[in-house]
């Protein structure tokens, strides 16, 4: 790690990741929330049985921007989320630093663990928001029936009003319990595949090709293994449900009320959709952030 910790371009350049990102990926997203917060009817009916069966339908239903709904609030917080994770994680590693050219395993996991538990401050209420408006067409049940115009301001406000501040912290704890997981693994991962790629020439950094691949691995590693905090998180964010969907206390009872209706396996609900989102969600952040796309644009290297 650098004894110059630059934060602007590191800023900037997570920026860029998380938005390239997410618009390539929403959809998919979209789809993953869809199919955690379903739950089998009377008769263990679902409306969707899959991840191309719920594509189908909410395009069919919703259209081409129906598949981008919520995008927009994603969109603007995402900036500050991915830009806290990925420099939180930088400046973690640049503080425990022991002076080597290694960070130790056991500084590695806190200097992840370090970045989730950051990011949370803007993860939570994006999530809330995002969920509300990508759930709206499910919860509505048929498909016949129009899906209610909302606003991520709209739901702000409501829930501003009502609960004041920390309703828009909903399932804090959930999204916590998820964030510093997942980043505990994913960054001390990444470092170590990324270390082993091929070296640019005349550099110490490694070729944008293997920091993708390894952003890709390193996020299907970390998001398949803590999708049972992500689905407990977004069914506790969830505000509106259909009629006859079971409600949830908090983090225990929503674990022990899926094992039980459900079985282990609703735990791990969405988790194709969850990998196919956070892989390239990861390889395209890792390559704009090792390529230094910020200091390209800032004059301050060459790409």
């Amino acid at each position: 790690m650098d004894s110059n910790f630059l934060l602007v371009p590191k800023v900037i350049n997570g920026a860029i990741a998380g938005i390239v990102g997410v618009t390539c990926v929403f959809p998919i997203d979209l789809v993953k929330t869809r199919l955690q917060n379903q739950q089998s009817g009377p008769g263990g009916q679902l409306r969707y049985t899959s991840l191309f069966d719920c594509a189908v339908k909410t395009f069919r239903n919703e259209g081409f921007f129906g598949m981008y709904r919520g995008s927009g609030v994603n969109l603007l917080l995402i900036t500050p989320e991915k830009a806290i994770k990925l420099v939180g994680n930088d400046f973690f590693r640049h503080v425990l630093s022991t002076g080597g050219n290694k960070l130790p395993f056991h500084r590695e996991i806190l200097s992840g663990g370090g970045a989730g538990l950051c990011q949370i401050i803007v993860t939570t209420p994006m999530e809330l928001l995002k969920i509300q408006l990508q759930d709206a067409g499910r919860s509505v049940g048929s498909g016949t029936q129009a899906v209610p115009r909302l606003s991520a301001t709209s739901i702000a406000v409501g829930l501003i009003r009502e609960k004041g501040i920390t309703g828009l912290y909903k399932g804090c704890g959930a999204t916590m319990l998820r964030d510093v997981t997942f980043s505990a693994i994913y960054f001390p991962l990444f470092a170590h595949l990324n270390a082993m790629g091929k070296k640019r020439e005349g550099s110490e950094q490694t070729v944008f090709y293997h920091s993708f691949f390894s952003g890709c691995l390193a996020g299907c590693v970390a998001s398949f293994s803590v999708n049972p905090f992500d689905v407990v998180k977004t069914r506790l964010q969830t505000l509106t449900r259909a009629q006859g969907e079971r409600e949830y206390k908090g983090i225990l009872d929503c674990f022990g009320k899926t094992l039980k209706h459900e079985g282990p396996q609703a735990l791990f609900k969405g988790a194709m959709c969850r990998i196919l989102v956070i892989a390239p969600l990861f390889g395209i952040a890792q390559t704009v952030y090792y390529l230094g796309v910020a200091e390209f644009l800032l004059g301050m290297r060459k790409l």
